[in-house]
């Protein structure tokens, strides 16, 4: 993989991983179009690592207040808003966890294919304008608790087949229990967290036992790129959100849904 390739690619993953959009059906076109390999399991686990990164520290102040209102829950402080909500992502996260690793392989041999990634784009984006149309720009919104945590995080194992987008699948769910926008993205912002560390961990320790060489200089700039986009994309989505919605989103996973189904027909 040349460096040209390992720009592009770690570009398009750091702007569609939080993006509503699908980052398996962005990724899928170079391959097709361009006829590019596979960029590798160590190229996979550096771009995690950026957009990891990109979303720490975006809320990290967020973090360590959880965390330190957490530790104090469990030193016997009265539960608060933020220490609930670190239960809230660990049970949210355990679903797609689970569905991951026990069907995680089958997913990806059988339904990593164009037209799966094509219908589900479609689908996924219909049913986002859907759960949008239903809410306003409006603060008020409908509290998570936890069973809506647990029922996003169910609705996250979706996003297991290609095509779906987390980021977009855990918004719409969100929507649909009556959460408001910019809740609804914060949520699934944050439950990204234990889903991409695990993931790159997971791709980190495949690679621990492989032996291929690897390139440092792409892995470096994958990283890099992939996190500074990722930070960019995070900020400048939830300051229009409540301006323009998700309906801009949904018209361009139509749009980029058809473009898919004429690459798989032609």
């Amino acid at each position: 993989m040349d460096i040209y390739q390992a720009l592009f690619l770690a570009l398009v993953q750091g702007l569609t991983e939080f993006l509503p959009i699908s980052s398996s059906a962005h990724l899928v076109i170079p391959s097709l179009v361009l006829g590019w390999a596979d960029q590798g399991l160590a190229f996979d686990v550096a771009v995690h690592v950026g957009t990891l990164m990109a979303v720490l520290f975006y809320y990290r102040e967020d973090l360590l207040r959880m965390a330190d209102r957490w530790l104090r829950s469990l030193a016997g402080a009265p539960a608060c808003d933020d220490s609930r909500l670190v239960w809230y992502l660990a049970l949210a996260t355990v679903p797609a966890g689970v569905v991951g690793l026990l069907a995680g392989d089958f997913i990806e041999i059988n339904l990593r294919t164009l037209p799966v990634i094509a219908t589900t784009t479609l689908l996924f984006g219909v049913l986002l304008g859907i759960a949008d149309r239903r809410t306003t720009a409006t603060e008020f919104g409908r509290t998570l608790g936890l069973t809506m945590a647990i029922l996003i995080g169910c609705a996250q194992v979706l996003a297991l087949v290609p095509g779906v987008s987390r980021s977009g699948v855990t918004m719409t769910a969100a929507l649909l229990l009556g959460m408001n926008r910019q809740a609804s993205a914060r949520f699934s912002f944050l439950l990204s967290i234990p889903i991409i560390a695990s993931a790159g961990l997971l791709k980190a320790w495949e690679l621990a036992d492989g032996a291929a060489a690897v390139d440092w200089a792409s892995l470096g700039l994958g990283a890099l790129v992939s996190g500074l986009a990722a930070y960019c994309c995070i900020a400048i989505f939830l300051r229009l959100l409540n301006r323009v919605g998700f309906m801009p989103f949904v018209y361009y996973r139509i749009v980029l849904a058809a473009i898919l189904y004429v690459l798989w027909l032609v």
